[in-house]
């Protein structure tokens, strides 16, 4: 009977229990939770470039119909210029290069921090075992 007991608490959080805190183990709290909230920022930008390169994609495709001397508005900016089809071709293949390479910054930034709180995670658990909660709940 006490060993159904002992294992029906294994793994919950117990208020009760007495964990001592020290000063670096609260920076290292600290510093997992700047770097979750960094990552999840991160995450939501990352998943804006997509979109972007998606439409941007989806664009270059569409204006393949175009006769060459159509007139196609390209928004430069806040403003938008009207330039022939092969102009316009090679702007959007400028933009899609440089959203690509956002896409990749932002995916070797989440990357690091992925790492850094990997790391961070597994002292915290080692140090507090069941008495800290670092996951997300929207995963």
């Amino acid at each position: 009977m006490t060993s159904k007991t002992a294992s029906s608490s294994k793994g919950t959080f117990q208020p009760d229990s007495d964990v001592h805190i020290t000063f670096e183990d609260q920076q290292k709290i600290n510093i997992f939770a700047k770097h979750n909230a960094k990552l999840e920022d991160l995450k939501e930008e990352l998943k804006v470039k997509q979109n972007d390169l998606k439409n941007l994609e989806e664009a270059s495709d569409e204006i393949e119909l175009f006769d060459e001397d159509e007139q196609i508005p390209f928004l430069l900016g806040e403003v938008f210029i009207s330039h022939n089809l092969p102009k316009t071709q090679e702007l959007l293949t400028e933009a899609k290069e440089k959203k690509k390479k956002e896409i990749k910054e932002i995916e070797s930034k989440c990357k690091e921090l992925g790492d850094i709180i990997g790391d961070l995670k597994s002292q915290l658990y080692g140090r507090f075992g069941s008495h800290i909660y670092l996951e997300n709940d929207e995963d």
